[in-house]
Order: C-alpha cells, then sequence, then structure tokens
C-alpha cells in the first residue's frame, strides 16, 4: 500500500492523496513503468540501459512541481543548479484535473502512446512525440518524479485543483540528429553488462560525458476523449518536430509563450 501524503481539500468528505518522492512503492512504479517502455521499443534496442532511481532528479522535480506551474524549470538550462553531477537533465511533465485522477502509470503511458507517430527508421515523427524519445532515451539510465497536489490549479493550464507530475532523467535526451537508441545487433550487444528484459543492467560509464542539450518548451495537443483531461510537456532539443511534445487532452487556455 502506497504510504501517501494525504492533503484534504475542501470538498465535503472528499479527499484527495497523492504519494511522497521517498514511498518505496511509488519510486517502485516509476521506475517499473519506464523500464517497461524502455525494455518494449520496436525495433529492440542493442544498447538499451535499464533506468534507475535518482533521489537528487526527484528532489529536483519535486522543487519545481511545488510551483504548480506548467512550464519547464527554468534552472535547466544551468544544469549544475538541478543536479550535482549529470551535465545534462531532460523533463517531461504532465499535468490534469481532477488530482483524484492521477495515476502513475496512466501519465507515463500517455507519454509512451506517442510511439504511434514516431518512426525508428527515419527517426521522424508524423507528429509531436518528444516525450517518448526522453523515455525511451537509451543512455538515460537516472530518473527522478514527484507529483504535486494544486488546489489552486496549475497555472498556464486549468484553475481548477489538479495535479502535477514531473519526470527528471540523467544524462538527458532528445540529442538533436541522433535515433534515442541503436537496433543493431541481439539487444544488450552494444552494452556488455547483463542483459535483463533487453535491458544492460550494470552500466559504468561516467556520467559527466558532455552532452549539448537545449529546452523546448513547444508542445502540440493531441485531440482525444479522455475521462481524465490532461496535457503534457517535455524538455528537449530544439529544431526538430521529433523534439515537440504533446499528450492526450483538452486544449487549455492561456498557455505560455
Amino acid at each position: 500500500m502506497f504510504l501517501w501524503a494525504v492533503i484534504v481539500l475542501d470538498l465535503g468528505a472528499f479527499s484527495v492523496s497523492l504519494p511522497q518522492i521517498n514511498d518505496p512503492e511509488f519510486i517502485d512504479e516509476c521506475v517499473r513503468e519506464h523500464n517497461q517502455a524502455r525494455s518494449a521499443v520496436v525495433p529492440a534496442a542493442s544498447d538499451m540501459l535499464y533506468m534507475s532511481w535518482d533521489e537528487a532528479l526527484a528532489v529536483t522535480a519535486r522543487a519545481w512541481a511545488r510551483h504548480c506551474d506548467f512550464r519547464h524549470n527554468i534552472y535547466l538550462k544551468d544544469v549544475r543548479q538541478v543536479h550535482p553531477t549529470f551535465p545534462s537533465v531532460g523533463e517531461n511533465l504532465w499535468t490534469g484535473y481532477p488530482p483524484s485522477n492521477f495515476n502513475i502509470k496512466r501519465a507515463i503511458q500517455s507519454w509512451v502512446n506517442e510511439k504511434r507517430v514516431y518512426n525508428y527508421q527515419d527517426n521522424s515523427c508524423t507528429d509531436a512525440c518528444g516525450h517518448y524519445t526522453q523515455v525511451v532515451w537509451a543512455k538515460s539510465y537516472k530518473v527522478g518524479c514527484a507529483v504535486q497536489l494544486c488546489p489552486d490549479g496549475v497555472k498556464n493550464f486549468d484553475p481548477r485543483q489538479g495535479a502535477i507530475f514531473v519526470c527528471n532523467y540523467a544524462p538527458g535526451g532528445n540529442m538533436i540528429g541522433r535515433k534515442p537508441y541503436e537496433s543493431k545487433g541481439a539487444p544488450c550487444s552494444q552494452c556488455g553488462d547483463i542483459c535483463e528484459d533487453k535491458l544492460c543492467r550494470k552500466y559504468s560509464a561516467s556520467p559527466i560525458e558532455e552532452m549539448d542539450i537545449t529546452i523546448n518548451t513547444e508542445w502540440t495537443l493531441l485531440k482525444g476523449k479522455t475521462s481524465l483531461k490532461h496535457l503534457c510537456l517535455s524538455a528537449g532539443s530544439q529544431e526538430r518536430d521529433i523534439q515537440k511534445s504533446k499528450c492526450h487532452g483538452k486544449k487549455p487556455t492561456n498557455l505560455p509563450k
């Protein structure tokens, strides 16, 4: 059972509870959902690293989520302010209402669903897919997430009470001109580590590899029917459609420029 942090809203007998970043089951589910998506890429990856939890990334995600603002962490460009070790950090955002409908699997799956518009062979998208490519970016092997209750709504999304879910990744993905992973050879054949569920479990490379990452604050909305109204935003490199972002949801007003 989740070790929930319970917050009661002024909704009569209705209460909303959301997990904290040190909740073991919250951590396990965030990691599991990401790795399941990474194991399931088509074509199969030959260099996909197993993704594990990073406390510093989770703390950064929580700090930004507490702003209840649907835009990217403004400090991502100065990455040393968001992580003590990694030179680049990626970010995916999800927000929705009502907060009681927040579900880790559903939120991450909304990012993964962008694979439907991604073509691996020519590394292109028919629509935006930056969330998906970050989730399955082979060299991003650390993740930290946080969810925040926003009683007064999420700025730049909707004034109704909602929740915002932030995941940060290191090293950051979505590099210009690169595919998210390699597919030449059998799973794990380019890693040289223990292979589990098509993922390399022991990664010993230095985390300080130089990576030039920029932040893209564009997103595209995909029309669709869903009982949970939500929107997503992904940080990545600019200049290509593949780096834009979108998720199912109702288009909000007053989006940031």
